[in-house]
């Protein structure tokens, strides 16, 4: 984790039932879009990092990136810890990947705008990633395993590529498609 003495986004670890901000699926070209860097850390960006926060706890997920409610806006918000309270979620603004491993695994994935849909999809086993913080200070971070992998499934989505790009199994892809209401015509492979 971050050197961070303390987080600025307060935001309880739990559902509500109307989530402040509104998800975005597979086959909404605002997915497709990519985001903007974000010129200034201010009140207004904390406050979407926080609407974000509520949202994704609100959908049980670990990561959850601006694009995905409609922003464009290089913010990302993730929490891997949701049963630890008191952990604070990471704020990664305008991150970038400074290096990655070339050892790589391959995990199943999933996103909140697919829901339903599970699929394997290799990534790098480590990375670095530089980001400015929720006070705008900026960060390193070296990160392995599922926080790898989480930075880097919200970051594709900064780049309007979903985690279905990235599947290799054709015939699962479709199938977990087709079962959860999703067209196929939608996935932009990634060669």
């Amino acid at each position: 984790m971050p050197s961070q003495t303390t987080s600025s986004i307060f935001v309880e670890k739990k559902k509500l039932s109307k989530p402040p901000l509104e998800l975005h699926y597979l086959g909404d070209r605002v997915l497709r879009q990519p985001a903007k860097r974000i010129p200034k850390v201010d009140d207004e960006v904390r406050q979407l990092a926080r609407q974000m926060l509520q949202t994704m706890y609100s959908e049980d997920g670990i990561g959850l990136a601006a694009p995905q409610v409609g922003v464009h806006k290089q913010l990302i918000v993730i929490d891997i810890h949701l049963d630890e309270p008191k952990t604070p979620p990471l704020v990664l603004i305008n991150p970038s990947i400074t290096r990655q491993s070339s050892k790589t695994c391959v995990i199943q994935e999933g996103c909140l705008s697919i829901p339903g849909v599970f699929l394997d999809v290799t990534r790098p086993e480590e990375i670095e990633v530089f980001y400015k913080d929720e006070m705008g200070r900026p960060q390193k971070l070296v990160a392995n395993d599922l926080l790898a992998r989480v930075i880097l499934h919200e970051m594709d989505h900064l780049n309007g590529v979903m985690f279905v790009d990235r599947v290799d199994n054709a015939l699962a892809l479709n199938q977990e498609l087709s079962k959860n209401g999703f067209s196929v015509q939608a996935v932009k492979p990634i060669a």
